[in-house]
């Protein structure tokens, strides 16, 4: 019990440092826009108000991802789900913090406003600036028909989370400096953008058939890090993507056919029903 404790104190000041540097990057966001906006479903929740320990570094806040800038309707770096599921991550995050791991988000709830972005993106096929990192090996003009870009998206729907795992104790990511070298998703870990996760053989959000969870190219060590992710999380309701390891999807889903689109930002959840996981 001393080793758990200790474990979540950890996490729980590495969350904070991660934050931080989220929200530094994140400083230049917009103000907050008309209280007309929509808001979120009472289903709907903060991550950290269920799990404190789980570490959010939430990429679409930052430039650091394909398109290279900050995502539309991301205005604070916060990882929002669905009741059940946030529960179910906590849930996973008690099992793995037992072995001396801890999850890490990469994205969870993602407005249309967001998808609508990518979608955009897609379509101007002179914009290639973070292509040596994200998809090397794939001429942009495909990214539609071979399923990396779609007009919906699940995570709008609240219950699809992109995340990792991360060894104990954590130290927190670099940031991403715009403009940097960039090396290709798919590199060995000691040459591609430093992660603080264990090695999946790939880099989150690599437009690549090594990212598929199953890849028989992804042997070891690699392989056996995307199996404890997977199996972790499938035995609490999770479902895989398999062109994806990073990309779970809860069932039974709360709201299967609703995309939302309401801000990604505490003013969304701002007084809904929260169940805090008390250690």
């Amino acid at each position: 019990m001393t080793g758990l404790a200790s474990a979540f104190r950890t996490l729980v000041a590495t969350a904070a440092a991660l934050l931080a540097v989220t929200a530094s990057t994140a400083a230049a966001a917009p103000a907050a826009r008309s209280h007309s906006e929509p808001t979120a479903p009472r289903e709907f929740v903060a991550l950290c108000t269920v799990d404190r320990t789980i570490i959010q570094e939430l990429r679409y806040i930052t430039p650091h991802n394909f398109v290279g800038e900050r995502i539309d309707g991301y205005r604070q770096p916060l990882c929002i789900l669905t009741q059940p599921a946030a529960q179910a991550l906590h849930r996973a995050q008690q099992r793995l913090l037992r072995q001396g791991y801890s999850l890490k988000v990469y994205d969870c709830y993602r407005p249309q406003r967001a998808v609508d972005h990518f979608v955009r993106w897609a379509k101007d096929l002179e914009d290639e600036a973070m292509k040596k990192e994200f998809y090397p090996h794939v001429d942009k003009s495909r990214l539609f028909a071979d399923g990396y870009i779609a007009e919906k998206s699940g995570h709008s729907r609240g219950s699809t989370v992109d995340l990792t795992i991360v060894k104990l104790p954590a130290l927190p990511t670099r940031p991403y400096i715009p403009g940097e070298p960039l090396i290709p998703c798919y590199a060995p870990r000691s040459a591609r953008f430093p992660d603080n996760s264990v090695d999946m053989g790939t880099g989150f959000d690599c437009f690549d058939t090594l990212s598929h969870t199953d890849d028989p190219r992804i042997q070891g060590e690699q392989r056996a890090n995307r199996q404890l992710l997977k199996s972790t999380l499938s035995a609490l309701g999770f479902v895989n993507l398999p062109e994806e390891w990073w990309h779970f999807t809860y069932k039974p889903e709360p709201f299967p056919d609703t995309y939302f689109d309401f801000p990604v930002s505490s003013r969304s959840v701002a007084g809904n029903h929260r169940s805090v996981a008390h250690f």
